[in-house]
């Protein structure tokens, strides 16, 4: 029989992983929150309970999120770690906070690291999901469920996790500055803003889904370009201006980063 799940944190992933639950069937959810506004809000839409400790939540619940700020994480594993036993199932949503951190701070070994990223919280998430080799356990299928709630599952070795936020972690604000540029273009061009980023965002959208469909982006690319085309004339400055190696640029600076801010923890 499934225990209580505990959320440490109420902000906005904790708001969707409710949703989530929710939609599984799943009612037995328990929420820390140290803001009373927040704390109402969670139980007049939700009708959980809540309550401003920490350690209630990690007395009350076989499975315990953590889904805090990762510069808010020491302080919560201080107040924390000496109360969680080691049947509890730990999981965390903290970017770059690692297994072995972790590890280090809790007396359970049934530790799993989770990096979801922004779409979740419109439930197009990506999510990757890390855990110790030997750690076997009846709670995984259920932390499994909940995170394909919220979008896709990925499980990698952690070693791969910096790469994951680099691509996926970091990835949505690169499309977005790919958007507001091409709606920065549409704009001098003359279309109204709202317009520009209608034909923008639509087109991005229409184009993930033929790539979801199992084209792949050189199929998708071949098929729009023409000859001499108005699509050839773009490509070429994209060429010219080395537009992948930008992009590929950015994308291990951002996984750099991500190793740097993982040996902190």
């Amino acid at each position: 029989m499934m225990g209580k799940i505990g959320i440490i944190g109420g902000g906005n992933m904790a708001n969707v992983l409710i949703k989530g639950m929710e939609s599984l069937g799943i009612k037995d959810i328990f929420v820390s929150e140290p803001r009373e506004v927040r704390r109402h809000y969670l139980k007049q839409h939700h009708g959980i309970q809540t309550t401003d400790s920490n350690k209630e939540i990690v007395s009350s619940c076989s499975i315990i999120i953590l889904a805090v700020k990762p510069q808010d994480m020491k302080a919560v594993l201080d107040e924390i770690g000496g109360s969680v036993t080691e049947e509890k199932t730990v999981v965390s949503i903290a970017a770059g906070v690692t297994l072995s951190y972790l590890s280090s701070r809790l007396k359970t070994k049934k530790i799993i690291r989770v990096m979801p990223n922004t779409p979740a919280l419109v439930r197009e998430g990506m999510t990757v999901i890390s855990m110790r080799e030997h750690f076997s356990d009846i709670d995984i299928p259920v932390v499994k469920k909940i995170f394909m709630t919220i979008g896709q599952l990925l499980v990698l070795p952690e070693e791969h996790m910096d790469a994951v936020t680099a691509l996926s972690g970091s990835g949505p604000a690169f499309f977005a500055l790919f958007i507001e540029a091409m709606t920065d273009s549409g704009i001098k061009m003359g279309l109204e803003e709202k317009d520009a980023l209608t034909l923008a965002v639509q087109t991005a959208i229409g184009t993930s889904q033929l790539l979801s469909s199992g084209m792949s982006p050189s199929a998708i690319r071949e098929m729009v370009t023409s000859p001499g085309g108005a699509t050839a004339a773009g490509l070429r400055v994209f060429e010219k201006k080395k537009f992948k190696d930008t992009v590929m640029s950015a994308v291990k600076a951002a996984k750099n980063r991500s190793e740097e801010l993982g040996k902190v923890s």
